[in-house]
């Protein structure tokens, strides 16, 4: 049975994924992918450090806002080797800005383990993957099917999204795995995995999502009708305040403890509690999960903690940031 003949089948039978119609839903899911796939920098080769630090800096990020981190921190540290050297202070400076720090904490550890456990060579299997500092399953599936052709399905959110769609129901996790696994291309299973993320990412969105323009869409029961994911939550409003003290070419900032819950390590900009009518040089708006922040930075106000350091403003880019802080001084002509 052709492709064009399968299009006009009756709508009942086209409806379904089943092992006589999972051939054709491949072909053309991957003809589609391989026409329409984005150029992404990750994807020009297969190396399993490119892979890897892709994914690792994709979670919980947009790609877009991944991008220029990426080919950034590739230029800093090009091999596993040339990571696993660097002092963390310095991988987490490459990393400032993307969020998520205990990301690049267990990438660095991680890249020790590989140098001292295997050499400095990926390790090719899922099992051996997973043994990685925060590797988990999908990572260590992405990177064994992208990197080494191992035929493992990967779940993440937009897969799971495609899925139960195609399907019409909402399925436990193990059950979505199990489909993932099912579906996929034996033949090229980096392609497969990769094309129903970008499947998600691009067309079947977790809202308004394209169907008229969806490569698979005869073999999907709901259309895009099966409501995905939990109402989004409300959205919290705060104000906060910054000092900005500037003198000879330094700037003050203050690390946050090591033994800090939430970012331990980094450096910012004092927070102020009471501005006290001081003047403000910037207002910006800022975002972290439910709560959008409007940020008031201040200029000549009095030093309420005088622990931090004057930091040479050459030397603020060398350095771990929060995300908030790099915002703030890229706005004030700062920092590049």
């Amino acid at each position: 049975m052709s492709l064009l003949e399968f299009d006009f089948m009756s709508p009942p039978a086209r409806k379904r994924l089943a092992p006589t119609t999972i051939p054709h839903f491949r072909k053309r899911l991957l003809s589609w992918f391989d026409q329409n796939k984005r150029d992404l920098p990750w994807r020009e080769n297969r190396d399993p450090y490119r892979v890897w630090l892709s994914e690792i800096m994709l979670q919980q990020t947009r790609v877009a806002a991944v991008i220029d981190y990426y080919q950034r921190f590739l230029k800093k540290f090009p091999n596993i080797q040339k990571l696993a050297a660097a002092r963390e202070a310095s991988v987490l400076a490459a990393w400032s800005g993307l969020g998520y720090y205990r990301r690049a904490r267990m990438l660095h550890a991680a890249a020790k383990q590989i140098v001292k456990e295997y050499d400095g060579q990926f390790p090719s299997t899922v099992e051996e993957l997973r043994r990685l500092s925060g590797v988990g399953r999908y990572t260590s599936a992405a990177i064994a099917s992208i990197s080494f052709d191992q035929p493992v399905a990967v779940v993440d959110g937009n897969v799971a999204r495609v899925i139960q769609r195609l399907y019409g129901k909402r399925f436990a996790d193990e059950t979505i795995w199990q489909k993932a696994t099912n579906l996929l291309s034996a033949k090229r299973p980096g392609d497969f995995n990769q094309a129903m993320m970008e499947l998600g990412a691009t067309v079947c969105t977790p809202r308004q999502p394209s169907c008229l323009l969806c490569p698979v869409r005869l073999f999907c029961v709901s259309r895009g009708e099966i409501k995905y994911g939990e109402k989004k939550a409300t959205q919290r409003k705060r104000e906060i305040f910054y000092a900005l003290h500037r003198r000879n070419g330094k700037i003050f900032l203050m690390q946050r403890a090591h033994t800090a819950s939430l970012m331990p390590g980094m450096w910012e900009l004092p927070e102020i509690t009471n501005p006290n009518g001081a003047e403000v040089c910037l207002t910006l708006k800022h975002s972290i999960t439910v709560t959008d922040y409007t940020v008031r930075v201040l200029e000549n106000v009095t030093l309420q903690d005088s622990r931090g350091q004057w930091v040479v403003q050459s030397r603020v880019d060398r350095i771990p940031l929060t995300g908030l802080t790099r915002k703030i001084l890229k706005a004030s002509g700062l920092l590049r």
